[in-house]
């Protein structure tokens, strides 16, 4: 099962990138798959010359391929996160706020 992770880059970005490594950290280690975004463009806002809605309309395309969507805690303070909830919504994705709920969800 894969879950996206989503949640607040922007701000303190690399401690916003630890905590979205940590959440996909847990999610590996309790059997799932995770995508993590922030993991996948860390710092690419210095790095590479793409602009923001690049980023987003890629990320969304990644989210459609998701089973689930774990919002970190703060997520309602991000753009991002906000449009990727949205998304999510749309398209019938189940989302969670937390890994214990996701954990209960799907356990085996």
């Amino acid at each position: 099962m894969i879950v996206y992770v989503s949640g607040k880059y922007s701000g303190d970005i690399d401690a916003n990138i630890q905590k979205a490594r940590e959440a996909a950290i847990e999610l590996w280690e309790r059997g799932f798959v995770a995508l993590c975004p922030h993991l996948n463009t860390a710092h690419f806002e210095r790095d590479c010359k793409v602009v923001y809605a690049t980023y987003i309309a890629g990320d969304l395309e990644l989210l459609e391929k998701c089973h689930a969507v774990l919002m970190l805690k703060g997520w309602k303070k991000s753009r991002g996160a906000t449009m990727e909830f949205k998304h999510a919504c749309k398209c019938g994705i189940p989302i969670f706020e937390d890994i214990e709920t996701l954990v209960e969800m799907y356990a085996d």
